[in-house]
């Protein structure tokens, strides 16, 4: 199971990396213009917010680190962003993602409990949690190519690549 799930993700590594390419051709000012009627508001926002999701429950939550050990963008971060530095935070994503994938090795199915925001101690499987952010990553690429189509830009296809 572990080998499938790790192409999974390498397949969604791939339609990653498409998008990317789109972001890198976008004016930096684009990237970080408020976009309204979406929940982060700009796409650099957006797109970071999905990377620390990854880091977080994967890297975090699934590791036992309280709430508060986890540092998510700062504002500062957000407004000094860049493409560069989203994909740096894809690559700690990636690599939670890993030791993710290696310390629940052939344990998908075991219930993992941790304290998140809405309350002291909360359970899921590892699967549940790779499910989430796997969908949570999706949902937000394609908020972030309807902003784009706002902003005046047409996105790649990055659903089949």
């Amino acid at each position: 199971m572990q080998e499938l799930l790790k192409t999974q993700y390498g397949l969604i590594r791939i339609t990653r990396e498409t998008l990317f390419a789109f972001l890198g051709e976008l004016p930096p000012e684009k990237l970080r213009a408020d976009v309204p009627g979406f929940g982060s508001g700009s796409i650099i926002r957006t797109h970071i917010h999905v990377a620390d999701c990854y880091r977080y429950w994967l890297g975090s939550f699934a590791f036992g680190q309280k709430r508060a050990d986890f540092a998510f963008a700062t504002k500062e971060e957000i407004a000094e962003a860049d493409v560069r530095a989203v994909r740096d935070r894809f690559k700690r994503a990636d690599e939670a993602v890993d030791r993710f994938l290696d310390r629940y090795d052939g344990r998908m199915l075991e219930s993992v409990t941790n304290e998140v925001r809405w309350q002291p101690e909360w359970s899921a499987t590892p699967l549940w949690l790779l499910t989430h952010t796997e969908t949570h990553e999706f949902h937000h690429k394609g908020q972030i190519a309807a902003m784009a189509r706002l902003l005046g830009y047409e996105p790649p296809n990055t659903d089949l690549e």
